[in-house]
């Protein structure tokens, strides 16, 4: 049986973050009441006259350059004609020949692999080829239901970016990563929200198959409009195996657009693909074209550190896992809440402070704060709020977290002095640490020492006392004994896990440890 050679390339489209829709002073608002954002100018009725959002070409020159691509000096705007009942002109205004940013790259982070594959990536480093970035207009929202449909008009208009990937991608797994990765760093710029859970940011799919050997490329089918990020992994292997399945069989691949259907699993047809020349494209008449040097110059200023420049950065300056650096800069205001907690106390080791806030701090939420979390199954983003802490499960490659600094219940000054009661003053135990963390996150309580002075806590650090218990371990536990002094110093572990346990956490693991190394190995 042949191999095959499959090729993605990937149209995603994200929503930008403006107050007002691209050609026109409408608001861009989510959950307003149908056909209430709208205007003579979006609903496209005779004489209404577009006027350029500065702030969209502004934010997607910005988007360009964070992702290395070259900005025409001139660029201009085009009309995309078609009909469909959701976009109110019959046409849409685009960018075609001229558009605002070329080239360019997507560079795939380990952790925005699905984790059942980030052990395996295939292209360690890879960077994901840009033909282009334009600007365009979004359309409408249909709502269908049994006997009708409803249309409304508040999304049409929105600035949409549309980025588009060359057939770059080799795998699901590999889409997959470029639009995690691709969603962080247009996060960090503040560009979009790209949340895929609200609409705002939405991806196309194409994909082909050919031979192995064969040089030209395999006929390009489009999936379309696929809303979230294991969406888009099921859909490619589904449609590469019934791509394959076709050749196999001898039929024959022709140019389409399909529908995926996440509930059944399976493409269905839309229709047949529409080449570029279907769509009419000619120079909107209503918009001249424009300049771009002084919105480069003033956008060159504005580019932010990116996640990996970010990463490169915890790893070197803060000794951070490759791991902990991936997870504390998944979003910009984690990392920054990481930063503020390790420069309010210079005592405190930054690897300390990122195991507390990945393992202990972030194991908690605000209820009344909406926040994005991984589910375990890696389905993507899950919104849930509720009246209790709740385990947040660290894989960037889902999702990224949208925390905002002034949502964290606490300081990073008063997080810090809790961590430094634990892991320098040693005052208290780690145990009693995190039950500490716990109520002061419920309560949105900054001072740590008037909760553990209502708990009663201490560390146990009477050496005669923590001697005692640790003889009677050693006692009651013989092979155990046998299986440091044949060699396995590391199981001592076990032995000061066993006396923090019987002190019910209140004992000095450090001075454990020396007892326990005292009695076994000397």
């Amino acid at each position: 049986m042949p191999k095959y050679i499959v090729t993605i390339g990937l149209e995603v489209h994200a929503q930008l973050t403006t107050q007002s829709k691209m050609f026109c002073a409408c608001p861009v608002m989510v959950g307003s009441e149908p056909n209430t954002n709208t205007c003579p100018t979006c609903l496209g009725l005779p004489g209404a006259l577009p006027v350029l959002n500065e702030a969209a070409i502004e934010k997607t020159v910005l988007a360009g350059l964070m992702l290395g691509c070259s900005t025409p000096p001139v660029v201009s705007w085009d009309r995309k004609n078609y009909f469909y009942p959701d976009m109110p002109k019959n046409y849409q205004i685009t960018q075609m020949p001229f558009p605002l940013c070329l080239g360019g790259g997507v560079p795939l982070y380990d952790l925005a692999y699905p984790k059942d594959a980030q052990k395996s990536i295939a292209n360690p480093g890879k960077v994901v080829k840009l033909t282009r970035i334009h600007l365009e207009e979004d359309v409408g929202k249909s709502t269908h239901h049994d006997k009708f449909t409803t249309l409304d008009f508040n999304r049409a208009g929105t600035p949409l970016m549309e980025i588009v990937s060359e057939p770059d991608i080799d795998s699901a797994e590999e889409a997959f990563a470029y639009i995690t990765s691709l969603r962080q760093i247009l996060i960090y710029g503040g560009v979009s929200d790209a949340d895929m859970e609200k609409g705002n940011l939405r991806c196309d799919v194409n994909i082909s198959v050919r031979p192995e050997g064969q040089t030209e490329l395999g006929t390009k089918i489009e999936l379309k409009n696929i809303n979230s990020m294991s969406a888009v992994r099921r859909a490619i292997h589904y449609e590469t195996e019934r791509q394959i399945g076709c050749l196999e069989r001898g039929e024959k691949l022709v140019q389409s657009t399909l529908r995926w259907d996440d509930d059944r699993g399976e493409t269905t047809m839309m229709r047949s693909k529409e080449d570029a020349h279907d769509y009419r494209y000619f120079p909107d008449p209503d918009l001249i074209p424009l300049r771009t040097e002084a919105i480069l110059e003033k956008m060159r200023a504005q580019v932010p550190e990116l996640p990996h420049e970010m990463r490169a950065r915890f790893e070197k300056d803060y000794e951070c896992s490759a791991y902990d650096a991936g997870v504390l800069t998944g979003v910009p205001s984690l990392s920054s809440y990481f930063e503020s907690t390790t420069k309010s106390n210079t005592e405190l080791k930054p690897k300390k402070v990122a195991n507390w806030l990945i393992n202990e701090y972030l194991a908690h939420y605000d209820p009344q704060v909406e926040i994005k979390y991984t589910s375990p199954a890696n389905d993507g983003f899950v919104i849930s709020p509720s009246t209790g802490p709740f385990t947040l499960y660290h894989n960037p490659a889902a999702t990224l977290p949208q925390f905002d600094t002034s949502h964290f219940p606490i300081t990073g000054q008063a997080f810090a002095n809790l961590i430094h009661e634990v892991e320098v003053a040693g005052t208290i135990s780690a145990a009693q640490g995190k039950v500490v963390l716990t109520e002061m996150i419920e309560r949105r309580e900054e001072d740590h020492k008037k909760i553990i002075n209502e708990k009663g806590f201490k560390v146990v650090s009477d050496t005669g006392a923590l001697e005692a218990i640790v003889e009677q371990i050693l006692a009651a536990n013989p092979d155990k004994v046998a299986e440091v002094k044949g060699g396995n110093e590391k199981a001592m572990n076990w032995f000061t896990g066993q006396a923090m346990k019987a002190s019910q956490g209140k004992a000095n693991p450090k001075i454990v440890t020396e007892i326990v190394r005292k009695k076994l190995l000397e």
